[in-house]
């Protein structure tokens, strides 16, 4: 090592290539320029690898990463292989990382409508502000650009937001892309720069029927024509949620049972529903034209998301929801029924919230749910008693 000086360098002109020892050599090109080259051989295969021009990289900066070079060929790793690859950890920006988080994860979501929100979220506010970043660059400030204009207006979309941003960094970090800490956690972080969610705005929840009206409403649903009029009355019947109403198959329905399966519920498990007389008689009166229950305008297509709203729209009553209707149902089953809570959240299909408890509560309790359902159609059809 050490055979060229700057007296050496200066002098040389002749294009080629002048060592300097232990694989590292200046090169001159046919214009005059000069540069650094380090040569090497790994699993037996002769490369070279470029340092740099000699009008930034001085001798003694060439010396220094020819070293580095060096020691990685020594433990066996290819130092053009290793650049190439930080290059790219570098450069891949945070639009990059969601593409490729959502990619690894749709499968797992419940429904396109749901990956559809990831990503519109994510484009609409964090696009703008960090989307064409390098994902390393992100930071506590940039994370906070995004989140401080909606946090108070649009809480509840900020509060997803943060969540998502967090589960895009933290595939980052594990994919090599990034280190240290998540700067979208909230836990010892920035739950001490924005105020709790839950303090900023209060949540609205779906506005729902009085318990004590199901009955004069039912009375008038029964008279509404179409089929999702009757995807309605099901729905009430149920319980259930729309998306598990107007996707719902014929070959779900098993003698008095609907089964519906895990990759349409909302907790990710299949869950099976009591059909009470009201029910069964319900889907007997409709035609069988397709695989679903509730067809929309073509037989092999479901319902909209937006037709069972339309009902109540066409009914008068945009003042209320038509997730609402399972508010409805557990309000009832609280102050007018002595059924215990489990098997009253079990017929909505909710998880227990004490962890304990639901592991040792492996029965989803179907045949306390038959008779709860049987009492809720009845309390449904009983017409005057609410008029």
């Amino acid at each position: 090592m050490g055979k060229l000086n700057s007296i050496a360098i200066t002098k040389a002109k002749l294009p080629g290539y002048y060592g300097d020892g232990d694989g590292l050599w200046l090169q001159i090109a046919k214009g005059g320029s000069k540069s650094w080259v380090f040569r090497f051989t790994l699993h037996g295969k002769r490369r070279e690898m470029g340092l740099g021009p000699l009008h930034t990289i001085g001798l003694a900066d060439a010396r220094k990463r020819a070293q580095e070079c060096r020691l990685l060929v020594f433990d066996r790793i290819d130092p053009i292989d290793k650049r190439r690859l930080t290059h790219a950890r570098d450069g891949i920006t945070f639009d990059q990382c969601a593409e490729a988080y959502m990619d690894a994860h749709h499968s797992s979501w419940r429904n396109l409508k749901h990956a559809a929100q990831w990503s519109s979220t994510l484009k609409t506010y964090a696009t703008p502000v960090i989307g064409p970043l390098p994902v390393s660059e992100i930071d506590t400030a940039l994370v906070m650009r995004v989140l401080q204009p909606i946090w108070k207006t649009k809480t509840e979309t900020a509060s997803r937001l943060r969540g998502r941003i967090e589960s895009v960094l933290g595939w980052a970090t594990t994919s090599g892309y990034r280190s240290g800490d998540n700067p979208a956690r909230w836990r010892g972080h920035l739950e001490n720069l924005l105020a709790a969610p839950a303090k900023v705005k209060k949540v609205n929840h779906h506005p729902s029927l009085s318990w004590q009206e199901i009955g004069s409403f039912m009375s008038n649903l029964v008279t509404m024509e179409g089929t999702a009029a009757r995807a309605l009355e099901f729905l009430i019947l149920t319980a259930s949620r729309s998306g598990e109403v107007r996707l719902a198959r014929w070959d779900e329905i098993v003698d008095d049972m609907w089964i519906i399966p895990a990759s349409r519920m909302k907790g990710g498990r299949e869950h099976r529903v009591p059909l009470s007389a009201k029910a069964r008689k319900l889907l007997k009166k409709l035609p069988s034209l397709g695989d679903y229950i509730f067809p929309g305008v073509r037989y092999e297509r479901p319902l909209s998301d937006m037709s069972l709203t339309a009902v109540l729209r066409r009914m008068g009553r945009d003042d209320i929801t038509v997730h609402g209707f399972r508010s409805t149902f557990r309000m009832w089953t609280a102050e007018a029924t002595s059924y215990p809570r489990d098997v009253c959240e079990h017929a909505l299909a909710h998880s227990l919230p004490d962890k304990v408890e639901a592991a040792y509560q492996r029965s989803d309790l179907f045949e306390k749910r038959m008779k709860l359902m049987r009492d809720w159609s009845s309390y449904c059809l009983s017409f005057p008693h609410n008029i």
